[in-house]
């Protein structure tokens, strides 16, 4: 497997450290940790990054998730598996990653606002906003997947 093309990680060790730290902090927010981890995936799926695609549907299929639920998170406008709640987090996520253009209108702000409480809808938009980082870096920096 090939190493990133710099060793970010070390060079910048309190950056990273207080991205990671964000994690932490996101999976004590009130949120549950299948949701955190199914915006992660949708927003390293939106991003293409290869690593934390691979990484967030590893770490979700530990917690038990349906795969098929997984496969069909690309399409998830038109997939029966997901709850409401979670399609109204997913259109958050997508809105908050592809922000250019789809913007965040009140529309979707009032779909997310009935099914999470303001704590909520910060902590959710913190998630995608960290996850939004973690991929710029595994994409820019060229994070492998191991073969495995």
């Amino acid at each position: 497997m090939p190493a990133p093309r710099i060793p970010f990680a070390t060079l910048q060790a309190d950056a990273f450290r207080a991205l990671s730290d964000l994690n932490a902090a996101l999976y004590k927010s009130g949120l549950e940790r299948k949701l955190i981890d199914l915006i992660f995936l949708r927003v390293s799926q939106i991003n293409g990054c290869a690593y934390c695609v691979d990484l967030h549907w590893r770490e979700l299929m530990a917690q038990e998730e349906d795969p098929r639920r997984l496969n069909s998170l690309s399409t998830w406008r038109e997939a029966p598996f997901f709850s409401e709640r979670e399609r109204a987090a997913l259109n958050w996520a997508d809105a908050v990653t592809d922000i250019k253009s789809l913007h965040c209108d009140e529309d979707r702000f009032a779909l997310l606002q009935a099914h999470f409480d303001s704590a909520q809808v910060a902590a959710l938009t913190f998630t995608v906003a960290a996850m939004n980082a973690w991929n710029r870096l595994g994409i820019s920096m060229k994070m492998q997947v191991k073969a495995e």
